[in-house]
């Protein structure tokens, strides 16, 4: 896939000069005016923004967060002529299932902090040696220290082409796939893309999409059809319409302010986590949130990782071949899953509805995530 198949070890070092530039952008925003008593509605309120913005120049420890991720092994590759970024964290059990799990928009490889350790060495954490998980969480090319992309034509089943290679480079034969968000497309992917090499696919949120048929809502419960509903809610679908149409433009007020940044995607944690909470940080530990937020930052992959959208919009709504292999799905509070839908392309063995969590189920709830991969990777070993 490329003529470089060296693997080179990663160490997250912002330089000093970047965290000085990011609190002296943060200081000197130009904030806009709002309507008074819209709340949310209109997007993020301003003062809810300079709360948040204050704390990301002045409490945020970057230093902190940068030492958290530099304590998992990283690597880089070239894959298809693109930079890879990865973590790698093997168990120390040496017949652990290697897992290669996958986050999506606006998320990133610091979503997993929290449930590599629990996967990679589960008796530390009261679980059974028998679960144990090598794991492998990359970089989406054009996402955080991958790097931005360099060419057109990186869409999710590249993306894909791109995990069988890595797993084959790393010597994994037989592996696991998981992933959340875009990383719940990618990974159903990767297992049409190398059959033989994946043993199962477990995803977070949605497993394939409505097609509009009206036979396919026939008999759904309310619960059912109120999830399916989210894909006709224009009012919240603004944020893919614009990346996949003109991702260039949004980048430029992205890539030159920290607060568009840091707004653009509180936003998504705001609509996208457990319900139950008013507030972003209710539902996700405020210093993670920063941590992902921060990373699009530094990397200056705004405009690279909304390209996604632009590469994949083509494909919107087309069908593919169904999948034999195993397929699980976790669904949390405010996810579109609907059993029904997912079986229409794929062997669904395994299916868990949670009533707390949310769309970013490894930040919001750790612990079932971590324990339903493992119920579903159990018989597959």
């Amino acid at each position: 896939m490329n003529n470089d198949l060296r693997i080179h070890p990663f160490r997250i070092d912002i330089p000093q000069t970047r965290l000085d530039d990011l609190r002296g952008r943060l200081a000197a925003t130009r904030w806009p005016d709002e309507l008074p008593g819209v709340g949310w509605s209109y997007g993020v309120p301003v003062a809810y923004a300079r709360k948040l913005a204050d704390y990301w120049r002045t409490g945020f420890d970057w230093r902190a967060a940068e030492a958290r991720l530099n304590a998992f092994p990283q690597f880089t590759t070239e894959i298809d002529g693109q930079n890879i970024h990865f973590l790698h964290a093997r168990s120390p059990e040496p017949d652990a299932l290697p897992l290669i799990i996958t986050h999506g928009w606006p998320g990133s490889v610091a979503e997993f902090m929290k449930i590599i350790g629990p996967l990679t060495d589960p008796v530390s954490y009261g679980g059974a040696r028998s679960d144990a998980f090598h794991v492998v969480a990359p970089s989406i090319p054009g996402f955080g220290f991958s790097g931005p992309t360099t060419e057109t034509g990186w869409d999710l089943r590249r993306v894909a082409r791109a995990w069988a290679e890595l797993m084959g480079r790393l010597g994994y034969r037989r592996y696991g796939a998981q992933g959340g968000d875009s990383g719940a497309v990618i990974s159903p992917m990767l297992g049409r893309t190398a059959p033989e090499n994946v043993v199962g696919v477990h995803v977070n949120g949605a497993l394939g999409f409505p097609t509009g048929d009206p036979a396919e809502f026939v008999g759904l419960t309310p619960e059912e059809l109120a999830r399916l509903g989210q894909y006709q809610n224009q009012d919240q679908a603004g944020y893919a319409i614009i990346q996949a149409t003109r991702p260039q433009t949004l980048a430029f007020g992205l890539h030159d302010s920290p607060a568009a940044q840091l707004t653009w995607i509180v936003e998504k944690f705001k609509e996208w986590t457990d319900p139950a909470h008013e507030l972003p940080e209710d539902a996700v530990d405020v210093d993670q949130l920063l941590t992902d937020v921060s990373v699009y930052w530094f990397t200056g992959t705004a405009a690279s990782a909304a390209r996604l959208y632009k590469e994949e919009q083509k494909s919107w709504g087309a069908a593919a071949e169904h999948s034999a292999l195993p397929h699980g799905v976790a669904v949390f509070p405010g996810d579109a899953g609907v059993r029904r839908i997912a079986e229409r392309e794929h062997n669904v063995v395994h299916w868990s509805e949670f009533s707390r969590g949310g769309h970013f189920a490894a930040m919001e709830a750790p612990d079932l995530l971590t324990e339903d991969i493992r119920t579903f990777f159990r018989p597959l070993r």
